[in-house]
């Protein structure tokens, strides 16, 4: 069975237009996803990247054009400048590694959170949303919450962190299959060819 290591980070726009086709084709391929939230300025540091209001108008300008293009494709409603953006995800990633850690699939809670952003301007850094949208999905919230808020899963994710680095994770979403990295949601028919294919990884060298 293929794994796929999956790097996001809950206040990504380019991560919820590609939530759920990435779990459809990891569910196609019978593949397991691997999910990895990580801190995104991290990655930034190593990548060179920086925040979108830090960076020159044209690019601002693109990006405002993509995402309502990729919407379109993935056929999701988007609000390209939600009213509690930026916020703060890092409770919402927490959470999302309590769920693994505790033997629970995150796809659906997640997807409650990336929405909640992007299409419904929900803040996704209140407690009280974060509690409502895993009591939607039929989750325990106060066991969830409560792990969350430890040491040991702030480590994890710092862990993650690391390990998208080291597996050349310029950003996010990246969906790393055999070693070799996919960045971003538009390259998830790449990452379904390379499963349909079974083709060897490509590497740098």
């Amino acid at each position: 069975m293929s794994v796929i290591d999956y790097y996001f980070y809950c206040a990504s726009p380019f991560t919820y237009l590609g939530h759920n086709r990435i779990c459809e084709v990891a569910e196609r391929h019978k593949a397991t996803l691997n999910y990895k939230p990580v801190n995104l300025a991290a990655l930034w540091d190593i990548s060179g990247a920086v925040p979108p209001g830090q960076r020159p108008p044209v690019r601002q300008r693109l990006r405002l054009i993509e995402l309502q293009r990729l919407a379109a494709w993935r056929n999701l409603p988007i609000k390209t400048t939600p009213k509690y953006w930026p916020v703060d995800a890092a409770l919402a990633d927490r959470i999302i590694i309590a769920l693994v850690n505790s033997g629970h699939d995150p796809r659906y809670f997640m997807s409650k959170v990336l929405s909640g952003v992007w299409a419904y301007d929900e803040n996704i850094a209140d407690e009280a949303v974060l509690i409502s949208y895993l009591s939607q999905v039929g989750l325990d919230a106060a066991p969830a919450i409560a792990e969350a808020k430890t040491d040991e899963i702030a480590a994890i994710r710092e862990r993650n962190s690391s390990e998208a680095i080291a597996a050349d994770a310029v950003g996010v979403p990246t969906y790393v299959l055999n070693g070799e990295p996919f960045w971003g949601q538009d390259r998830i028919e790449l990452l379904d060819e390379a499963l349909s294919s079974g083709r060897k990884p490509i590497r740098a060298h």
